[in-house]
């Protein structure tokens, strides 16, 4: 695999440089499973879902986490008696642990759990006073405002 240098968008992102450490963690890790298949769909301007594919997997099984800018899903198998015999065995029915990074002001909202789909709603809420406002310019001939462009 390649290995991109972004240095230089430390350099001319301001404020930008936990973006650029994203992508460059991003691009060092091949270790990320694609177990369970999952999904990440807009669903309006500032709502999110994720949908995981966990067939197989109980209520009492699964473990969702969020903290700060992380989004932790784990699925951990509790011991079952069966007495099934598998001649082929196509779903995979092992422990999991999913890690989501979640961007500053997002939320989750709701979890359900329905024949073996997982959905997960989250939300985009940004404080009043981190949204776009206007900036009075004063001094020489008289005062101008500033429109700030909206998000």
């Amino acid at each position: 695999m390649r290995h991109f240098d972004f240095s230089p968008l430390y350099r001319s992102a301001i404020g930008f440089d936990h973006l650029a450490r994203l992508l460059d963690d991003t691009m060092r890790s091949d270790t990320q499973t694609s177990y369970p298949p999952y999904n990440v769909e807009l669903v309006g301007e500032n709502q999110y879902r994720i949908t995981m594919a966990i067939a197989g997997f109980q209520r009492s099984e699964l473990e969702i986490e969020f903290e700060r800018d992380t989004l932790k899903v784990v699925g951990r198998r509790t011991e079952r008696e069966t007495t099934r015999t598998y001649l082929h065995r196509g779903i995979a029915e092992r422990d999991f642990e999913h890690r989501f990074r979640v961007a500053d002001h997002v939320k989750v909202v709701s979890a359900a759990l329905d024949n073996g789909i997982l959905q997960i709603e989250l939300v985009r809420e940004v404080p009043e006073a981190l949204k776009p406002r206007k900036i009075e310019i004063g001094g020489g001939d008289g005062a101008r405002l500033i429109e700030a462009e909206t998000a």
